[in-house]
């Protein structure tokens, strides 16, 4: 029988960030240095196939600290944590090892400096992702509130509307954002924003490469996990460039072929910590049903790599 063509457009840049390769390499580094176990506070990125393989190697991944022995090293996920949490690794004479992302810390430092100026802080994010508990947790509590969408602004209680600043979270849809800024710059014109942007590049690049091919596409498929932020980004950001089909899946066996039954056309992407393994097996996974012609859409390129950190640098 003879299979359905099909015109499959790969988004470029797409899948692993630089932050992603160095967490994901601090862990492997750490497992070569001291050996196994090494724990892990929180998924090191947010991918169920990164996280398993690591465990296969020794990693133990936990939730908080004191699940840890004060023996063993620890490090902390990408996302970042809040500074109470190597503190008390310190307290405890624990070897840790930071891996949170360097666009992650740009934000903590931003936060931190503003303080110092005297500034109450807004952060533009999900309640509750690691990410935002661990750049609030930069500062005491009651110094930075949280607005998730344009309605939270009208809310917002602030000290002085004169003595405010706003950093977001780097994940977040650059759109949805931008009115943020906007609603909160119309509420507090005083406000102080970064210098530049805090949402990273990566993500950046990922959503406009989605707005390039979601609107050829009868549908597409952003290949992460269902807690990425970056991944349900890129669905939603489809979905408003016009895509009528936009969907996340984790693997190849997550896709649902009665919805797209009768496509010519499917676009694919990855979110920042999906690795280009499970998209090779999407594009395996429609190569057993149609006659693939895939079409690789680049708009922009990434050259971004980041060092570990030194103490992975030196001998044991």
């Amino acid at each position: 029988m003879t299979k359905p063509p099909l015109t499959l457009y790969l988004a470029a840049p797409r899948g692993f960030c630089a932050g992603v390769d160095r967490a994901i390499k601090i862990v492997e580094m750490a497992l070569q240095k001291w050996g196994a176990p090494v724990y892990v506070r929180h998924e090191i990125v947010h991918n169920k196939f990164v996280v398993d393989g690591l465990r296969a190697k020794g990693a133990v991944f936990v939730e908080e600290l004191d699940e840890c022995p004060d023996d063993r090293p620890v490090i902390f996920s990408a996302h970042g944590v809040p500074k109470s949490v190597p503190a008390a690794a310190a307290a405890r004479e624990m070897i840790y090892v930071d891996a949170t992302c360097p666009l992650v810390s740009k934000v903590h430092i931003e936060a931190q400096r503003h303080a110092e100026a005297g500034l109450q802080m807004i952060m533009i994010g999900h309640k509750g992702h690691p990410e935002t508990v661990g750049t609030m947790g930069q500062l005491p509590e009651g110094e930075v509130l949280l607005v998730e969408t344009v309605d939270d602004v009208a809310g917002v209680q602030v000290r002085d509307p004169e003595k405010l600043a706003f950093v977001t979270q780097t994940t977040l849809s650059v759109d949805d954002t931008r009115d943020i800024v906007a609603a909160l710059q119309d509420r507090f014109p005083a406000i102080v924003g970064p210098h530049k942007e805090d949402i990273c590049y990566a993500t950046t690049n990922r959503q406009e490469a989605v707005k390039t091919v979601a609107p050829k596409s009868d549908a597409l498929l952003v290949v992460g996990a269902p807690n990425s932020s970056n991944s349900r980004r890129l669905v939603e950001v489809a979905s408003k460039a016009g895509c009528t089909y936009a969907q996340l899946v984790q693997r190849a066996t997550d896709i649902d072929w009665r919805a797209l039954d009768g496509i010519s056309s499917i676009a694919l992407t990855a979110g920042a910590s999906a690795p280009e393994v499970l998209v090779n097996e999407v594009i395996d996974a429609f190569r057993d049903r149609y006659d693939v012609t895939v079409e690789t859409v680049e708009t922009a390129t990434e050259n971004v790599e980041f060092k570990v950190p030194r103490i992975l640098r030196v001998p044991a």
